[in-house]
């Protein structure tokens, strides 16, 4: 070892991290060393959350305040024990992207500069069924964090009135994620169109609060609940990751009972071990539930008129989709 590298055990293995005191993070001159302190002190729950699940890695070689940028492929030269799996895009293209498998593979991650993972929605080994639902509270501009958390109340008692229970975490930024883990049954379509039957309702209660308008025009300073998080092949934002922020932010797992108290911004690498260590892991024994009260949501709106809501551009079009054009620009159309 050198000034130039240590090396770490993980999982049974020995990973080196090359330039250890390079400052990744200039609010404490937090650095890639101790970014790899952090993931070993929460490596229980990181791995509960995401451990065996392809992972996209996005790099920020000069830091958190640097540029970046995605890598869904793992590099050609890497250590012959790192786990793959063959993940497509939206227009079919494939990559080999790495499988959260164990800690030793998020440290070789985080040796390439990779601050946070985002997260598939289904295991590796079952890449034909996605087992989470995920709620994103996603603020538009003009709202409050306050505003998302009385969103957040509202997707609670949404869920808990449909016999669902979801748990929440931190985004690391300004939302608030709500996680439902599910029973490896449905596809990702399903689940997309639970997230759509859960937004619209969210917003029929709320109107003055929620929104699941696709276009940004038609939103207004409202929580918008970004259904299309759980379109196919998409990825969010792992909990117990790390924010490219200066501060070094944590999208953080918190209990229901503490929604009206939390602070995103003080949930850090420097104080979320503590956190862990007093309370434990709040989504420890995350049950897998059914999908079909949410799915029967769905049928309804269906059953009432309603088509399809608007999918992202990358993805083919949809059967019963409406036009993927603003409503701006179709008036003057």
């Amino acid at each position: 070892m050198s000034d130039e590298s240590v090396s770490v055990e993980a999982a049974g293995r020995e990973v080196t991290i090359t330039s250890p005191s390079k400052v990744l993070f200039t609010e404490r001159n937090d650095t890639k060393l101790d970014l790899v302190r952090y993931y070993q002190a929460v490596e229980g729950p990181l791995l509960a959350a995401m451990g065996g699940r392809p992972v996209l890695l996005q790099r920020f070689p000069h830091g958190a305040g640097g540029s970046s940028f995605f890598q869904k492929r793992v590099p050609e030269h890497r250590p012959e024990w790192i786990e793959t799996v063959i993940v497509s895009t939206p227009n079919g293209t494939t990559s080999q992207a790495l499988v959260a498998a164990d800690l030793a593979h998020v440290l070789w991650a985080v040796n390439l500069a990779c601050l946070g993972f985002h997260v598939w929605p289904t295991l590796a080994a079952d890449p034909d069924h996605a087992d989470e639902l995920r709620i994103d509270l996603d603020p538009s501009p003009g709202v409050t964090f306050p505003m998302v958390q009385e969103a957040a109340h509202e997707v609670r008692a949404l869920l808990d009135g449909a016999g669902v229970g979801g748990l929440p975490k931190t985004t690391g930024n300004r939302g608030i994620h709500v996680y439902v883990r599910l029973q490896p049954r449905w596809t990702s379509y399903e689940v997309r169109a639970a997230a759509v039957a859960v937004a619209r309702e969210l917003e029929r209660r709320r109107p003055d609060l929620v929104t699941a308008a696709w276009w940004k025009e038609e939103r207004g300073a409202r929580v918008f609940i970004d259904f299309n998080q759980n379109a196919p092949h998409k990825t969010i934002f792992g909990a117990w990751s790390v924010r490219a922020r200066p501060g070094a932010q944590v999208s953080t797992p918190f209990g229901w009972d503490e929604l009206d108290a939390i602070d995103p911004d003080v949930l850090t690498i420097a104080t979320v071990p503590g956190r862990l260590a007093r309370r434990g892991d709040p989504w420890e024994g995350m049950p897998r539930q059914s999908l079909e009260p949410l799915l029967a949501m769905a049928e309804r709106d269906r059953a009432n008129g309603l088509p399809d809501a608007p999918w992202p551009p990358v993805y083919p079009k949809m059967p019963d989709e409406p036009p993927r054009v603003a409503p701006s620009r179709a008036r003057k159309e």
